[in-house]
């Protein structure tokens, strides 16, 4: 959610990333973020040295992960999550491994349970996210719902990222088609689009300079008070002020969810595969886990992690987020994205 500096040096970018048996090189998101004391004891403990490498939104990553995949930039790849996972999962980006401690980790995350080609890291929810101040000011009823989003009163204050580039611009679209069906989720988009919805190409674009809400958005003036991203970005606004709120300055939609699950796997053709391994690992520990919340904003995935108080005041997870069953993703999400590009984009 809240883009850090990379842990480590930068890597090359080339094949030989990671080639070193004593350097991990993770692949990931502009959002990867990790304290450096948590990076430093597992570094401390397995002997290994770990570098970063940042391609961008989830969406990008993952496409230029595909790629690269007879040449991997690294041995791991972190945030590949549901909307995106039979893409990769069907183009081989992953080799096998089960990560031990996966016994701690919810069943209902475990999407790939039989062949353990990716294991799963957190779990957050895509949600339309609105700026209180906005609504007070103009003493208008913040949207609740995906329904609410089409009515006249939010014509032109909503701005979504791009689905084909964008893993919460694709959550958004899958969440409208869980709500009105195959055949329903079009109309609605129409709707939106006559209603003066904005696409940027990815969240960092959409939430930092155009939505008015957030720290960001403010600095850079942005007019949109609605925007797509995350269940828990009113925490982030508040633990990253300086003095700190009482209340977050932004709400959630939460009649506008859908429940995503974020992955990593060790990448086809790593130089690296034991470190590769070591560091799965090391991402569904408790200790990684407990450190996560308050770095990406999303919640763990194994059993009796603690989540901090910010979490529960100010940004709960959806009591009933939309969802969509992998197999339903995997057979309609190019099309659907095909389809949406044409509808809203030209």
């Amino acid at each position: 959610m809240v883009t850090l500096s990379a842990c480590g040096s930068s890597g090359s970018g080339s094949g030989n990333a990671g080639g070193d048996s004593k350097t991990v090189t993770l692949v990931s998101h502009d959002s990867w973020a990790a304290s450096k004391s948590v990076i430093a004891a597992f570094e401390k403990e397995s002997g290994y040295t770990v570098k970063v490498l940042k391609d961008g939104d989830a969406g990008q990553a993952v496409n230029k992960a595909i790629l690269t995949k007879d040449n991997p930039q690294g041995d791991v790849f972190f945030g590949v999550d549901n909307t995106l996972l039979s893409r990769a999962l069907d183009n081989g980006l992953f080799q096998p491994y089960r990560a031990k401690g996966l016994d701690q980790v919810g069943t209902q995350y475990q999407l790939d349970a039989d062949k353990h080609r990716v294991t799963p890291i957190d779990y957050g929810d895509i949600c339309v996210n609105y700026d209180k101040k906005y609504f007070a000011d103009h003493k208008l009823t913040p949207p609740a719902s995906f329904d609410d989003l089409v009515k006249p009163e939010y014509k032109n204050l909503l701005v979504t990222e791009n689905a084909s580039t964008s893993s919460p611009g694709l959550g958004f679209l899958l969440g409208t088609a869980a709500k009105y069906g195959d055949g329903g989720w079009p109309g609605y988009w129409k709707k939106l689009k006559a209603n003066g919805v904005k696409v940027v190409d990815g969240w960092e674009q959409a939430y930092n300079e155009e939505f008015s809400g957030s720290a960001g958005g403010k600095k850079a003036k942005g007019d949109r008070p609605l925007v797509v991203s995350y269940a828990s970005s009113p925490p982030a606004e508040v633990v990253y002020a300086d003095p700190r709120p009482k209340t977050a300055p932004t709400g959630v939609a939460t009649g506008t969810c859908f429940r995503q699950i974020e992955f990593a796997g060790l990448l086809t053709g790593a130089h690296n595969t034991k470190g590769g391994k070591a560091f799965l690992d090391f991402l569904i520990s408790r200790r990684f886990q407990e450190d996560m919340p308050l770095n990406m904003f999303v919640y763990p995935v194994v059993a009796g992690a603690q989540v901090p108080a910010e979490f529960t005041e100010y940004g709960p997870a959806a009591k009933d987020p939309e969802t969509m069953a992998p197999t339903k993703i995997a057979a309609n999400r190019d099309q659907w994205v095909k389809s949406w590009t044409s509808l809203v984009l030209k």
